[in-house]
């Protein structure tokens, strides 16, 4: 009896053990089934947390891979983005991870390259050149139409003219040599000019600042930023224009600054174009404006009368000589085209390619009552432009101030109420929001603005 009440016993006891494991078993797995992370949700997060740029550029191809009790794993396409992300977003990244999943401490990065990056490895491996070399002839490849000798020199652009002529045959004494001005005013002209001079004897190359961000992210997707860095790092002169478009883009700006800095060390020559003096670019890294700001900094004016008469006479000899035009222009003509359309060199160049058309259909010059009729919405649309820098230049010239005081720091009663008439203007003639006014002031806050207005 005892034996068969010890095993009646010892068979309850076994089920009710079992009961309890099997509770607790699933009871964990059940744990583990609610803790596990949604990716898509904290995609959408991080997408909150960064912005649509960062999101859109580096986050959006970032997966998780595997997850742990107290780390994740997870994978990224180049080793380049995984670099960038553990550098600049990790922490942040983190953070969002942890307000999903408290227990996790820490992130693990694995590369991983998708099937579209693998297929264009193996393509890449048929051929021996690469995007980025093959279009190295896209920049060396310059206008032979604008060259030093048929750069019209005056008062207004004297300075640039001379000092684009000497970084020629002494490269590194101004560097790097930064030229401004307003649209339309010969900058692109003088730097084509520039490696047209050098191209025979250096390496030089030419981009705008659209392309060189194009080649950059296209090198991040293809992962050849090796290749990409070695590129343009190999110019003897490296030449940019319209620097002002890499203004916010994070990413370019780092890579532009250590081209910058590798160029500068090598002894190269760097030639930069903006519509704006280094310090008034918007969203650009501080120590890019310094560096920028650390050569030759040169505007080019608007020209004066005189000059733009010797320009619309230049041009219009060259294009007499190109099409073999057996007609001519009255002074009296050429004189009405500089007085009416002031806005910058490209729009009276223009301007003078519409009476040359009307020349050529009619048989004859126009007088200058026909010329008022064929550029009618020429110089209407050319009288309604009004914008912040005009504005600014005009209040600066009215008080005897050069534009370099009128957007500095300073405080004193002889540069604060100009610069508070300036913005009240811009407020009043101008489309721009009060933040972008701001902006254009030395990034000044907006209430800076507002208080101006109100004064």
């Amino acid at each position: 009896m005892q034996v068969k009440k010890k095993l009646k016993l010892f068979f309850e006891i076994k089920f009710f053990m079992t009961e309890i494991l099997s509770k607790q078993a699933s009871s964990i797995l059940l744990a583990k089934e609610e803790n596990l992370l949604n990716w898509i949700d904290i995609l959408q997060k991080l997408k909150r947390t960064f912005g649509s740029d960062i999101y859109e550029s580096w986050i959006k191809n970032v997966n998780l891979k595997k997850e742990f009790n107290h780390y994740v794993v997870l994978s990224v396409p180049t080793r380049f983005v995984r670099d960038w992300i553990v550098s600049r977003y990790a922490d942040k990244i983190l953070d969002v991870i942890k307000t999903f999943k408290k227990s996790i401490q820490r992130l693990e990065f694995s590369i991983e390259e998708t099937q579209e990056k693998s297929d264009s490895n193996i393509f890449s491996k048929k051929s021996t050149i690469t995007s980025i070399e093959n279009s190295f002839l896209n920049y060396n490849r310059f206008s032979p139409n604008n060259r030093f000798d048929n750069f019209i020199v005056g008062e207004s652009n004297e300075l640039a003219y001379t000092a684009a002529r000497k970084v020629c045959v002494q490269s590194a004494h101004y560097n790097p040599l930064f030229i401004y001005s307003p649209v339309g005013m010969g900058k692109t002209h003088l730097l084509n000019a520039i490696g047209l001079e050098v191209g025979n004897t250096k390496k030089a190359m030419f981009i705008s600042a659209e392309k060189f961000m194009y080649h950059f992210i296209r090198s991040i997707k293809k992962n050849e930023m090796v290749k990409f860095k070695d590129f343009f790092r190999a110019a003897n002169i490296f030449i940019i224009d319209d620097i002002q478009f890499v203004n916010g883009k994070e990413a370019m700006q780092e890579e532009f600054f250590h081209t910058f800095n590798a160029l500068i060390e090598k002894g190269s020559q760097i030639v930069i174009s903006s519509d704006r003096p280094p310090s008034n670019l918007d969203r650009i890294q501080e120590r890019i404006r310094s560096r920028m700001s650390g050569g030759l900094v040169i505007d080019i004016q608007p020209p004066d009368l005189e000059l733009r008469i010797k320009i619309l006479k230049s041009k219009f000899q060259e294009i007499k000589v190109n099409f073999r035009e057996n007609y001519d222009l009255s002074d009296e003509v050429f004189k009405f085209l500089a007085t009416e359309v002031t806005s910058s060199i490209r729009e009276m160049v223009g301007a003078l390619n519409r009476i040359l058309a009307f020349s050529k259909i009619n048989t004859k010059s126009p007088n200058i009552y026909e010329c008022k009729k064929i550029l009618k919405d020429f110089i209407n649309s050319n009288n309604k432009q009004i914008n912040v820098e005009l504005i600014q230049n005009l209040v600066a010239s009215h008080f005897n101030l050069n534009i370099q005081e009128l957007l500095s720091p300073r405080r004193s009663r002889s540069l604060a109420r100009p610069r508070q008439i300036a913005m009240y203007l811009a407020k009043q003639h101008t489309t721009n929001s009060l933040p972008d006014i701001g902006r254009k002031f030395s990034n000044r806050d907006h209430t800076t603005v507002i208080h101006a207005v109100k004064k």
